[in-house]
């Protein structure tokens, strides 16, 4: 007979908290994007809290962007903010075997999404105006498929012909299902820029 799995228990407790804006929310569920099935509650208030404990440095949990920005907070409100979010079903538990793991609920990671692709944008729009050389754009096939889609979809939205180079530079790496949507941004921005990029030397 298999020995019954003694799973670590959890007690969630928010403090009180009836309400987080919309920001609060958001920041959270960014420090949690690097934990999402590896990692908890307690991790997440340290990444939060910008704590230099030697398990969060060797895992480079202190390169994410939202590291320490709730700084001025104690860990245990910080952790009531993270129990809220999962009373409230931004974020789940889910065990791998006896330890509980933070993941994403669908309202959560729609969340996360946006503020994800917002982000990348954000790196691709730095990049572009340094004059990075086209192959340091390689980062771009290694993030979330539904990111991908979504930033895609904002520099259509843009139609900024900056984006062209890379977006070609890009789709001679990218997998199929994603060169097909890239191809079609860059014939509508091409629309509005005169002349199809593809069809260029």
């Amino acid at each position: 007979m298999s020995r019954k799995v003694r799973r670590a228990p959890v007690s969630l407790d928010s403090k009180g908290i009836t309400q987080l804006s919309d920001s609060e929310i958001a920041l959270v569920l960014r420090g949690a994007d690097d934990l999402i099935g590896t990692g908890g509650r307690n991790l997440l208030s340290r990444i939060l809290k910008g704590s230099r404990i030697k398990r969060l440095l060797e895992l480079g949990l202190d390169q994410s962007p939202v590291f320490g920005a709730l700084g001025d907070l104690s860990l245990e409100l910080i952790t009531a903010r993270i129990d809220w979010l999962i009373i409230n079903d931004y974020l789940a538990i889910e065990y791998d075997y006896r330890l509980p793991m933070l993941i994403y609920t669908h309202k959560g990671w729609e969340i996360e999404r946006k503020t994800y692709t917002a982000e990348m944008l954000m790196k691709l729009d730095q990049q572009i105006s340094r004059g990075d050389s086209l192959e340091s754009f390689e980062w771009l096939n290694e993030i979330n498929r539904q990111v991908i889609m979504g930033l895609l979809d904002a520099i259509e939205a843009s139609a900024n012909s900056k984006y062209l180079p890379a977006l070609r530079s890009w789709s001679s790496i990218a997998v199929r299902k994603v060169r097909q949507k890239i191809e079609n941004v860059v014939s509508f921005i091409s629309d509005h820029d005169g002349g199809s990029l593809f069809d260029r030397d």
